[in-house]
């Protein structure tokens, strides 16, 4: 694996060892895996000409695997009398040389500087069941006496399946008193350790101390090797604590995998590095949904080229997105994988290349090994996307804005929250214009609307707008501005408030946007909800109000609005601004149906008409909202279907659309009238 994915008392006891060795007899314990697995890397830092120190040999085949390959000084200990007893019956007549002694690791009689190699296999994980304080007194005793017998040069070689509390205390002694520390893992011995059923999902590592003279002024030297052969130097202690419990909880989760499925227990989600890199390189969702007993098809992997999140809220990288995915891809177990910006893709071929061995930590319970998984995805490539500027929120935090190409050469340009990459926050096409100097010039496609929602948002606009007359709207949220962009440009007639709380939107929407301040729209950058108290105070009226607010921290269910902008208070000013005639719209994100039917009644308890449209393939619900009595939900109905038609007629007169925007048919058939 060439990729980074982000205990019982009783075993030190020399009674259990004792007990446990006479019950198994003479059949080998292996605990971390047997030489054909730990031979990479023990031939890597153990050679022929070591003399090696073996403690807690326990009846492991390893020291006469490495006798019977040319290691021929190699001393066993073990606290066990029993053991010992069984080894040197075992190996005296075929390994002369071989040496077994009865002794405690904690208190050895060897003389000082006597071995070039401690070899321990599972003894330090034994020793060490907890972190209290009589533990940690026997392990400084154990690691004294390596000290003590290990010469300048020489290494402790241990194969641990390093609990936490375990590489904290390595890491506290080794590096203080100057020794080189490095930690490998053994992909061989953790996977034959999964398939015998004795592995736990926990990672095998091999940790090589390496003991130096203590030095001043010398900074201890951290090493890490997690994936393949590649080996880094980091920083710190924690460096490496954080590397190896990162690759214990992704291991752990594959094992989880590996036993069954997750359906109806959410997706399972994980980050592929590169070694040393800090930016992911992969993302990955495992979802499941159950299995058939009689189904071929049970894995598979889909690959979303870079830029194909395509829709706001419903894409590839989004829950209902992946789950439609799922279902619509006829597997038991999807993972779908999304490439990160920033990284560089040679291309498909390449991709899977990379991520086959990873995908394959990942198969359901069953697959077999050599199991070749059928990767997916929407084209032949890996897309293409090309940051265009980097900025900085304080609402929001960082966010970029890049362009991508979609569909037959089409050019996209999004606007994206680095801490919620699966979502397009705002979305515009570009249109290339021939220009004098001959470069193509690209400006922003004003009647193109990225969200569904907006489409419907529009329908709104239209129902409040009066015939003839000025229309005064205010949109709370601006976002990359594409609905106040498409706002002016449909309708002859409109005054647009726009209020965000975020200044670096406005620049963002300017800038890379096209959006334009003028007659017919104002942007405002204060909070929106005290610009609607405000304008109720003073008396201010709209025909229309428009919330389309994400919340910055999505919790209970609900992404849009933030709780607080449905407030009862709130919803009353927005009530007292829009007056009998107009309309409030609400772009509702919820994914509770009890929170949304309790919403629903919150407006009613405000609004004499409240009325809903959910988008198919959407989590988005647009509630339009008005004092006007409606004495029949065929006027209501009758009075949408003209909106959307207007909005329909105006898109093609401006020649924003060619087609029709609005699905009325849909529209009117799926509208929800509250009673």
């Amino acid at each position: 694996m060439n990729l980074l994915p982000k205990a019982h008392t009783d075993f030190s006891q020399k009674e259990y060892w004792n007990a446990f060795f006479k019950k198994r007899g003479t059949r080998a314990f292996e605990w971390y895996g047997e030489y054909p697995e730990l031979c990479g890397l023990l031939h890597k830092y153990i050679k022929p000409k070591d003399i090696i120190l073996m403690i807690g040999c326990g009846n492991s085949t390893l020291s006469a695997d490495l006798y019977d390959v040319g290691y021929r000084q190699i001393t066993n200990i073990d606290i066990s009398h029993v053991v010992i007893r069984q080894m040197q019956d075992t190996h005296g007549k075929e390994r002369p040389d071989m040496v077994y002694q009865q002794m405690d690791a904690l208190s050895m009689t060897f003389g000082d500087c006597q071995f070039s190699v401690v070899l321990d296999k599972g003894t330090l994980d034994a020793l060490m069941p907890d972190d209290s304080e009589d533990v940690r007194g026997r392990i400084d005793k154990l690691f004294n006496e390596i000290d003590r017998v290990l010469r300048v040069g020489g290494r402790y070689v241990c194969v641990s399946l390093l609990q936490e509390h375990i590489l904290l205390k390595l890491l506290d002694f080794f590096p203080a008193v100057g020794w080189m520390f490095r930690v490998c893992r053994c992909i061989e011995a953790e996977q034959k350790a999964a398939k015998s059923g004795d592995g736990a999902g926990l990672p095998v590592f091999v940790v090589v101390c390496t003991k130096f003279k203590k030095l001043p002024n010398v900074e201890p030297v951290f090493e890490v090797c997690l994936a393949g052969e590649h080996i880094q130097r980091v920083a710190s202690s924690l460096e490496v604590l954080s590397s190896v419990k990162s690759l214990q909880q992704s291991s752990m989760v594959c094992s989880r995998l590996n036993r069954g499925s997750v359906a109806g227990h959410g997706e399972v989600f994980l980050d592929l590095y590169r070694p040393g890199e800090r930016i992911p390189r992969y993302s990955i969702h495992v979802l499941d949904q159950p299995y058939a007993k009689e189904s071929g098809r049970r894995f598979a992997a889909f690959i979303v080229p870079q830029g194909r999140q395509k829709k706001r809220l419903n894409g590839f990288l989004t829950p209902e997105g992946r789950s439609t995915l799922l279902k619509s891809a006829g597997f038991d177990r999807l993972a779908v994988v999304a490439l990160h910006r920033d990284q560089v893709y040679k291309g498909l071929d390449a991709v899977q290349e990379e991520l086959n061995d990873s995908i394959l930590h990942l198969a359901p319970p069953g697959l077999g090994q050599n199991t070749q998984i059928p990767f997916l995805s929407v084209g032949s490539d890996v897309g293409k996307r090309e940051v265009c500027y980097r900025g900085h929120s304080q609402m929001s935090g960082d966010f970029v804005v890049e362009e991508v190409e979609g569909d037959n050469g089409q050019l996209f340009r999004r606007l994206i929250f680095l801490n919620n990459q699966g979502v397009v926050q705002s979305e515009a096409r570009i249109k290339l214009l021939k220009s004098r100097k001959g470069k193509p010039k690209k400006v922003i496609d004003a009647g193109y609307l990225a969200c569904e929602h907006h489409i419907y948002m529009t329908v709104g606009v239209a129902l409040a707008s009066p015939d003839g007359a000025e229309c005064n709207i205010a949109v709370i949220g601006l976002g990359g501005g594409g609905l106040c962009t498409f706002l002016q440009y449909c309708f002859q007639k409109i005054k647009i408030t726009a209020v965000d709380i975020d200044p670096a939107m406005l620049d963002v929407a300017t800038e890379y946007f096209d959006l334009v301040q003028d007659d017919k729209l104002d942007v405002y950058i204060r909070d929106g909800i005290h610009f609607i108290h405000q304008a109720a105070e003073k008396g201010t009226s709209f025909h229309a109000i428009l919330f389309d607010v994400d919340s910055k921290t999505p919790s209970d269910g609900m992404s849009c609005p933030p709780p607080q902008f449905l407030a009862s208070s709130l919803l009353q000013a927005v009530k007292k601004c829009v007056g009998d005639k107009g309309v409030f719209v609400l772009n509702l994100v919820c994914r509770i149906s009890d929170l949304r039917d309790s919403i629903i009644q919150d407006l009613k308890a405000v609004f004499k008409s409240v009325s809903s449209y959910k988008l198919e393939q959407e989590v988005n619900e647009i509630v339009f909202c008005t004092n006007d009595e409606v004495e029949e939900g065929q006027t209501w109905r009758n009075r949408i279907e003209s909106a959307a038609n207007k909005v329909n007629a105006l898109a093609k007169k401006k020649k924003l659309q060619t087609g029709n925007l609005v699905d009325v048919t849909n529209l009117l058939n799926s509208l929800k009238i509250t009673a």
